[in-house]
C-alpha cells in the first residue's frame, strides 16, 4: 500500500519511508507576489488559521499556507497566529498555482 498526500497537504512533497513513516518534513514554498495582502490578525482568527483558510480559499486544509508564506513570523502555525500579528496573505491564484490545484 503506497501512501500519498493530497496536493493541498503540507506533506505532499515529503517522502514516506517503508510505506509507513513520514520522513523529515519538506516544506512547500508559497512565493511572494505583488498581489499579497498585508494583514493584521484579528480576534476572529486568533489561533485559527483553518478558519481564515476556509474564508479565503474555501479549504480548511490550507491552514499551513500562512506559515509557508510567513516563515519568519509564524514559526508555530497555530500559536503564533495571534491577535495583532501582521502577516502577508497570498491570493487564491498564487496558492493554486504554487500547489498545482
Amino acid at each position: 500500500m503506497s501512501v500519498t498526500y493530497k496536493r493541498s497537504s503540507p506533506y505532499f512533497n515529503t517522502n514516506v519511508v517503508n510505506n509507513k513513516y513520514l520522513d523529515v518534513l519538506n516544506y512547500r514554498k508559497i512565493p511572494a507576489n505583488r498581489g499579497d495582502i498585508e494583514y493584521m490578525i484579528t480576534e476572529t482568527y486568533k489561533y485559527r488559521p483553518d478558519l481564515m483558510a476556509f474564508d479565503l480559499y474555501q479549504d480548511v486544509n490550507l491552514w499551513w499556507v500562512f506559515m509557508a508564506r510567513n516563515p519568519n513570523t509564524l514559526r508555530d502555525p497555530i500559536f503564533d497566529f495571534a491577535t495583532g500579528t501582521t502577516i502577508y496573505i497570498p491570493n487564491k491564484d498564487t496558492v493554486n498555482s504554487a500547489l498545482g490545484l
